[in-house]
């Protein structure tokens, strides 16, 4: 119940952020303006990390108040004190949801990362993150997908492990969280047909912590089950239109 509870206070707030604009952060190393989307507490130095989770709310906590908030969070089955502490501290963490939209101007992103949080969205919902990512993405810029790979989960299933496919792939009995259920699954296929769909071009197949986006060496994890690909906003696309100036038309 108190799980439930977190979930849909978490989920309210950022729905009703869901139209808000903030700056793109570059990266005073590289100088690009990179963006971790649904990343949880896997996170890298000098991105942008956007997440409807509690963390996310929290990591604007004055650093003082961090342990205390350290003790709501789910994170302290992974975590230390001292790590939690240091990844929310040390990190800009944005609190919005994902499903409906991003928080940022067109044409402003040099590279967006997502891995193993598009599962979490409806069919309907990650098509919109697609767009939206499309949107943000300065022209030839870059995205980077992870997912569990589907085409993984089925050779487990014929290779006899049903059960294990069901509760790791599928989360069929994960009643903690709904934020945490799958809700979708794709193979390279499916998942290249949503970015075609969504605009992006030069998609492809990577293999773990290969390709070009920056960071994967930090970022990329679970290389046995999970599918990585990478695609490009076209140079001569025209950027979808933000939901704010849909409605302005």
């Amino acid at each position: 119940m108190t799980r439930w509870l977190i979930d849909t206070l978490t989920l309210l707030l950022g729905r009703l952020r869901r139209h808000r604009r903030v700056g793109a952060t570059p990266d005073p190393v590289d100088r690009l303006v990179k963006v971790n989307l649904g990343c949880g507490l896997a996170v890298a130095p000098g991105w942008t990390n956007v997440d409807a989770s509690l963390n996310a709310v929290l990591a604007n906590l004055p650093k003082a108040l961090l342990p205390v908030a350290y003790r709501l969070s789910g994170s302290n089955r992974y975590y230390t004190c001292e790590q939690y502490v240091a990844l929310l501290s040390g990190n800009r963490f944005i609190h919005h949801d994902l499903a409906h939209s991003l928080p940022f101007a067109d044409n402003t992103v040099d590279v967006v990362y997502s891995s193993h949080f598009v599962e979490h969205l409806f069919r309907d919902e990650a098509m919109q993150l697609m767009r939206e990512s499309l949107r943000i993405l300065k022209p030839g810029g870059l995205v980077r997908v992870c997912v569990p790979d589907l085409a993984h989960a089925v050779e487990r299933y014929r290779q006899g492990h049903a059960r294990e496919m069901l509760e790791q792939y599928f989360f069929v009995e994960d009643r903690s969280s709904f934020l945490a259920r799958h809700k979708y699954m794709y193979d390279f296929a499916l998942l290249r047909d949503t970015l075609a769909a969504a605009g992006f071009a030069q998609i492809g197949r990577c293999a773990y912590r290969a390709g070009h986006a920056p960071d994967i060496a930090l970022l990329d994890n679970r290389p046995d089950e999970t599918l990585f690909v990478e695609a490009h906003k076209p140079v001569s696309a025209s950027p979808a239109p933000s939901p704010a100036a849909a409605r302005n038309h």
